[in-house]
């Protein structure tokens, strides 16, 4: 039987995204939701801690966020490489959310600057296993015809989740202290351990995790060896793809810092809660999108919904400098709900489309995470000094021209990846 036929008929029936033998749909719903609180739990809020709380410098702070930064980065293709190699996927997570929880505790215990860099240190680079092995999951447990409906779901139970650990943070800040807020780690790192096992490990056909070109009930061809490493770099709209990525995140990594930083110049003493109000409402405005997008991605194809997502952006950068009235940029800036959701649901399922039958899915999403986040970081620089010299709405301006430039070229280099029917 065909391994995409042959892998819808789990359970869930009323689901519309049935997996494959015994795995349930709510074992991956419940392990984005909670991977979502596992990480969200402590990224936003550690620097806050350190320079309120600790008396950290900015400097100081610098260092610890840079090094960990890059140092993730560097990871990011081999962690693809070695969940595509391996067949103790759920292992990997586990391990991941095991050395998350430690660095959490220690940054909890010991807010010094050594060990607060060697914890965090660890946790950007085990957090780079989540989203390809989840990922890899998700093609293991799927049917190919279900597969655009269940990343959607992923992506839509991700937003869930951080909108809930934002307001769980929140409370547990006010009712205790900043630093108890790193305890949600490890409590959320062991709910996520009993959802990942709570996956089957037979229910995982390993082949199609990887991208692999053959797959099915039963399957356990690993004798099938996945292409070399080269055919990244011989993979033409993969690599239009990862040029667009990479100036979508430059644009678009820098607009809710500044943001951030106009509404603290009118409003300081409320600036903290309307951060927080920007990331929930672009959060519950993802949940949505994604869903739509997982439903909507076959019938419509993949780039129509790419170049929605793209043309929000520019858009979303020339609306700021037009006020600096708080509401006005906490409007605009719900459109990053838009953009950033299309962008999310979209870009696992079109490079599954992308590596299909070559073995080297995660490997190339490692490659895009990465080339994503050099982009992001460069950013932070550039419109740094952009902003410094020329002011904010030339630093709006410099990331709605890097926009429309990646628009430009998903619209005239980027072919069409959905499988023809």
């Amino acid at each position: 039987m065909d391994a995409d036929t042959d892998a819808g008929t789990g359970t869930g029936a009323d689901s519309g995204d049935r997996l494959r033998g015994a795995a349930h749909p709510l074992s991956l719903d419940a392990l984005n939701f909670l991977l979502a609180d596992v990480r969200g739990a402590l990224g936003p809020y550690l620097n806050v801690f350190l320079v309120s709380q600790q008396h950290w410098s900015q400097s100081s702070v610098g260092v610890v966020t840079t090094v960990s930064g890059l140092l993730g980065l560097v990871v990011q293709t081999p962690a693809g490489a070695a969940i595509d190699a391996t067949r103790a996927k759920r292992g990997l997570i586990v391990a991941a959310l095991a050395v998350l929880a430690l660095g959490a505790l220690a940054i909890f215990a010991v807010p010094r600057f050594w060990p607060v860099l060697v914890a965090n240190t660890l946790i950007a680079m085990v957090g780079d296993v989540f989203g390809p092995a989840v990922a890899a999951l998700t093609l293991g447990l799927t049917a190919r015809r279900l597969l655009a409906a269940r990343l959607g779901r992923n992506a839509a139970f991700d937003h869930a989740g951080n909108v809930a650990i934002a307001v769980a943070a929140g409370a547990i800040g006010s009712l205790f202290s900043q630093r108890a807020v790193f305890l949600l780690v490890p409590v959320c790192a062991v709910l996520a351990v009993l959802a990942t096992l709570s996956i089957p490990a037979g229910a995982i056909d390993h082949e199609k995790a990887r991208g692999g070109a053959r797959g099915g009930e039963g399957n356990t061809q690993d004798s099938a060896q996945p292409q070399g490493l080269r055919m990244l770099l011989g993979n033409r709209p993969l690599l239009v793809f990862a040029v667009c990525a990479m100036l979508f995140h430059f644009a678009n990594a820098p607009l809710l810092p500044l943001v951030g930083q106009k509404l603290a110049q009118s409003h300081k003493e409320l600036a903290t809660a309307m951060m927080s109000a920007c990331i929930i409402a672009a959060q519950l405005i993802m949940l949505p999108i994604a869903l739509a997008v997982g439903r909507s991605a076959d019938r419509i194809g993949r780039k129509p919904l790419l170049l929605i997502g793209f043309a929000v952006l520019p858009i979303r950068a020339l609306l700021y400098p037009l006020s600096d009235n708080a509401a006005w940029l906490i409007g605009v800036q719900l459109l990053d709900g838009v953009g950033a959701g299309i962008f999310g649901a979209i870009t696992p399922l079109l490079v599954a489309d992308l590596t299909r039958g070559t073995g080297r899915y995660n490997v190339a999403q490692g490659a895009v995470a990465t080339v994503q986040g050099i982009g992001a970081s460069v950013s932070g620089l550039v419109i740094g000094v952009i902003v410094d010299r020329f002011g904010y709405t030339v630093g709006f301006l410099e990331s709605g021209a890097a926009a429309a430039i990646a628009l430009v070229t998903l619209l005239l280099a980027m072919p069409e990846t959905a499988p023809r029917a």
